[in-house]
Parts: C-alpha cells; structure tokens; sequence
C-alpha cells in the first residue's frame, strides 16, 4: 500500500516546504487541481526540478481535450495524471494513448460514479488505476465510506481511496487492501506534517 500526499489549497511555498519534509516518507507527490489551476502546470516543472527522484502525480481533472492535457502533465514532469470517469470514452482512450507514448500512468477518477458498469467499460477501454472518491464539498456531510469498494469488486485494477481520510478513518479502509491512500489535509494541516505523514506511514504498512 502506497500513501499519497495530496497538495491542495495551498500557496507555492507552503506545497515545497511540504513536501521537503515529507518526500522521503510519502510514496506519491500529488499536485492538487486548485494549486495547478493557480499556479499553471509550471508548478508541475518545478516540484520536478526541485524533487527529481519523486513519484508525481498531477490532478489534472481532464475531462475533455484529453491528449493535450496528457501531454502538458507528463511535459511539465508528472509521472501519472488524472482524468474523470465520466468524460467521453475517446478522451480516456487519448490519455492512455499520450501516457504509453511518454512513459506516464492515467488515474481515473471515479467521483460521482455510482454502479460498477462504468468502471467495466473503463477496464475494457484499458485503464489499470483508477480512485474511489468522495469530493471536498461532500465531506462536509461524509467521509470516504467503505461501500465503494463495491464499484471495483471483480475487476483487475488497481485502486486509490480519497475522500477526508485520516487516522480514525483509515483502519476501516486498510482492511480492504487499496493500493493508494491518498491523504491531504491529515497531513497537510497538521503542525508537524512529516511525523503526521509518518503515522498514516505505520498505519498502511
């Protein structure tokens, strides 16, 4: 299992300054949609020059024009990018396409998704990764909730889990054996991040 350090809603600084305390402990660096929409995907390029060894994922969100925004992430030095489970089946196809033709992985992301079929479609297209996901704004009312899994149940793919996630939630969602948890603000908005990414660390080892 692999923890993934979700960088959102932060400044240019704060987002370096994390992520130097946490590199040697996270296994994936995500650059957040908001911090790109703020920043351009030249924040991508530098978190790259600046942690060169590191497993970067950009939060795109493509969820059209699938090819050029495939191309601009893993340009600018994304290793994997994101784009939604409810876009065109072509636009998936683009990204996967652009991600073989330059060394990069595609995540999709399953937001709103609510039945398996799509996530079969999705496998027959050949997407491999894919993120059960409960948006920021429903997490005012709910956390990641465990029934998701049942979207991914029977299939081959790989999954991530996003959604609130912190300490209390995340013994519920290791039992289930996800290959990602992806974990912003338990981190993020703690005092300490680097020994806040160390517990979550212990947790899923």
């Amino acid at each position: 299992m692999r923890l993934q350090l979700a960088l959102d809603r932060l400044s240019r600084d704060r987002c370096i300054e994390i992520v130097g305390a946490t590199k040697d402990i996270v296994d994936i660096i995500e650059i957040g949609t908001g911090v790109i929409k703020e920043y351009g995907v030249s924040i991508i390029r530098e978190i790259r020059e600046l942690f060169p060894s590191r497993t970067i994922l950009a939060d795109m969100k493509t969820c059209d024009a699938g090819k050029q925004e495939a191309k601009q992430a893993f340009a600018a030095g994304a290793d994997i990018t994101t784009v939604m489970a409810f876009s065109a089946d072509q636009t998936i196809q683009d990204t996967l396409e652009v991600a073989k033709g330059m060394d990069g992985i595609i995540m999709v992301d399953l937001l709103e998704i609510q039945t398996p079929d799509r996530v079969k479609q999705l496998e027959h297209l050949g997407v491999e990764l894919v993120c059960l996901h409960v948006g920021k704004d429903q997490q005012t009312s709910e956390r990641f909730d465990s029934k998701l899994f049942s979207l991914t149940a029977g299939t081959d793919l790989e999954v991530a889990v996003a959604g609130g996630i912190d300490q209390k939630t995340l013994p519920g969602i290791v039992t289930h054996q996800p290959d990602i948890v992806i974990v912003g603000s338990a981190i993020t908005g703690n005092a300490d991040v680097a020994q806040a990414a160390k517990q979550l660390k212990r947790q899923i080892s």
